[in-house]
């Protein structure tokens, strides 16, 4: 059985930094990424590591910063300088956007 548990998200103040994780099971792919949806929006691209190469949209890859333990089969996301408009529901991905293998997302709360 696939799964992918996030966890990390949380309410922080605008300037703060939180590093979500995604532990997966039952699955090992070479890409690994985050999406985020925020209320009203479509889900849209953050971050991937795919055979150790990092992808960022171009708006974030200056504040975040995607990493894996493969020991771990874990993947991680370094979000620093947070706006409210990080504001979103942070989802973990295995296998890119058109598999299955989706978490069920961690909330993340920018706001002063």
């Amino acid at each position: 059985q696939v799964q992918l548990v996030e966890s990390g998200g949380g309410l922080v103040q605008p300037g703060e930094s939180l590093r979500l994780s995604c532990v997966a099971s039952g699955i090992f792919s070479n890409s690994m990424g985050w999406y985020r949806q925020a209320p009203g929006k479509q889900r849209e691209f953050v971050a991937a590591i795919t055979n150790d190469i990092e992808y960022y949209a171009d708006s974030l890859k200056d504040r975040f910063t995607i990493s894996r333990d493969n020991a771990k089969n874990t993947v991680y996301l370094q979000m620093n300088s947070l706006k409210p408009e990080d504001t979103a529901v942070y989802y973990c991905n295995a296998g890119g956007p058109s598999s299955r293998a989706w978490g069920q997302g961690t909330q993340v709360t920018v706001s002063s």
